[in-house]
């Protein structure tokens, strides 16, 4: 085993370290994969760009952060003592608790130590001879590692607003993945805010209640159900932590990684109408994501599909008083859950507030920004003192892709990738031996419960390092033949269902100039999970030993 030969110098000196296992990112991969890999007997550092732990809920502070998967199981599972100790406030956790509750993780499992933040990862290169990566920072910092696990994030880049003028605005902007740490007060000022993804779904009431006038820019409605979040009482955290080891059960085995949904296993066309809106009231109730598991063939069949989409849209319109703006923000063009299906507290509400007005960019889009605000092509000028862009991110890739990583031959990974990113199992990519990605494109990724997908994937990857080197061998890495047949399996998959009728950051839509592919496995976490283990099982088939 490697050693690590000195320590991190101080800004602006190199010093080169060797170590077993370079991870990068102190999100909730990133700490587990530290943890893993010490218990192992591994040399391991993360390295993390921001002052402190977190990853997205480090970044995202925004009012009304909240994670749209219940506490409860939005949490990790690796040990038992860590469940019960640890109190949920909230039936949907915020990023406030969500970062206690990562720091404690750090805490209790002494990881700081090993966490070097305010350091950005360069580049990465595979040096073939060595077959070691050669990682430099920020810092001027040089270290080698045998391994990479870019634990980097799939919501990591922020998307930038790019409207002639933007430059000129003389108010205060504000980014949802990167709000101040102190937070904002709106009170009083005319705010604008670009947006209505998750980000700002959860954001605009918050805003909405304080501003003197929030104008909200929409590019595209999404479909949003109510959260209905509480506090949890001390008996119901009770009977949750007593209900700990049949919760993760039945989790390892559900299609999102989320159990507290009941899986209905019959047809939505099946149904009379009388019995689908029982249904859809039910999972309405519930709320949050449960429209998910409500029918087996919403996302594959369009007629199921639109008769979810109609009930969401005649709810939509019974909350909003206006009839012209209820019509703004029902979703049409796409099926019920293609886009990232949002929860909400009051959203709809929030446009009969007096202060509120909505302007639809499809139907009159931006013409230009100027130092007060910014003009629409239908003449009007909307006059601002802040501006805040809930404009989402370059998902799966855009981090990746921005490094530089090269691999065999110095090929970088931006330029294999240009085409589209190329993965197999969405864990590695071919001719990058020994760098691994959790949660990256081609796997279940954001559309399974994220903590236990980094759980799996980092448990996968560590339980490879170590069958590398009782194998007496030195890299690991996909042949092209599995990456190829994974791509297209990925692809087929995906053509089976309706995601591919949206234009969602799922298929890449969102960035400009971005190919457009679905990046996520949607065969389910079951069956996904049972090919990483066959592979395994069969002295990981379709990968190459060096």
């Amino acid at each position: 085993m490697d050693k690590a030969l000195s320590s991190p110098g101080p800004m602006g000196r190199s010093e080169r370290t060797s170590l077993d296992v370079v991870v990068v990112g102190a999100g909730f991969a990133g700490l587990y994969a530290l943890h893993l890999l010490r218990k192992k007997g591994l040399s391991a550092r993360v390295y993390e760009a921001g002052d402190g732990i977190g990853g997205t809920w480090y970044w995202n502070r925004y009012p009304g952060a909240r994670c749209d998967i219940e506490s409860i199981e939005y949490s990790y599972s690796f040990d038992e003592q860590l469940q019960q100790e640890w109190d949920w406030p909230a039936r949907y956790a915020d990023q406030a608790d969500i970062l206690k509750y990562i720091n404690h993780v750090a805490d209790r499992f002494d990881l700081r130590r090993d966490i070097q933040l305010e350091t950005r990862v360069e580049s990465a290169h595979f040096d073939e001879k060595s077959s070691r990566w050669t990682v430099t920072t920020n810092r001027g910092e040089t270290v080698s590692a045998q391994f990479c696990i870019m634990a980097t994030g799939c919501l990591s880049t922020p998307k930038q607003v790019d409207v002639e003028g933007i430059g000129d605005f003389a108010g205060q902007c504000y980014h949802t993945a990167a709000w101040p740490r102190g937070g904002v007060d709106f009170s009083g000022r005319r705010v604008g805010i670009i947006g209505t993804g998750s980000s700002g779904i959860q954001a605009i009431p918050h805003i909405a209640k304080q501003a003197r006038h929030l104008t909200v820019f929409q590019r595209t409605p999404n479909f949003s159900i109510p959260a209905w979040n509480h506090p949890l009482t001390e008996e119901q955290r009770r009977i949750q932590k007593a209900e700990y080891a049949d919760l993760r059960r039945r989790e390892w085995n559900s299609i999102l990684g989320i159990s507290r949904f009941p899986a209905n296993p019959n047809r939505a066309l099946d149904a009379t109408p009388e019995e689908r809106e029982r249904e859809y009231e039910a999972r309405w109730a519930m709320g949050g994501l449960s429209f998910y598991t409500s029918y087996v063939d919403l996302l594959v069949d369009p007629a199921a599909n639109e008769t979810l989409a109609e009930f969401a849209r005649r709810k939509i319109r019974q909350k909003v008083k206006d009839p012209k703006v209820a019509e703004m923000l029902v979703p049409k063009g796409y099926p019920f859950g293609t886009k990232r299906l949002c929860a909400d507290t009051d959203y709809y509400e929030t446009y009969n507030r007096d202060n509120v007005t909505l302007v639809d960019l499809r139907a009159t889009p931006f013409q230009k920004f100027s130092a007060s605000g910014v003009t629409t092509q239908d003449g009007r000028f909307h006059e601002l003192d802040a501006l805040v862009t809930a404009t989402g991110f370059d998902a799966l890739t855009g981090t990746l892709c921005n490094m530089d990583i090269r691999g065999r031959g110095g090929e970088t990974l931006g330029d294999k990738w240009k085409g589209g990113p190329r993965t197999a199992l969405g864990i590695m990519s071919a001719r990058f031996p020994n760098m691994f990605v959790t949660t990256g494109p081609g796997s279940p990724s954001v559309l399974f419960n994220m903590i236990l997908g980094n759980e799996y994937h980092v448990e996968w990857i560590v339980r490879a390092i170590e069958d590398v080197r009782k194998a007496g061998r030195v890299a690991i890495e996909p042949t092209q033949a599995i990456e190829d047949f994974w791509c297209q399996h990925v692809t087929d998959v995906g053509n089976q269902t309706l995601f591919t009728q949206a234009d969602s950051w799922y298929m890449g839509a969102n960035v400009p100039g971005k190919p457009r592919q679905i990046l996520l496995y949607l065969g389910g976490f079951p069956a996904y999970k049972a090919t990483c283990e066959d592979i395994v099982a069969k002295g990981y088939e379709g990968f190459a030993f060096g």
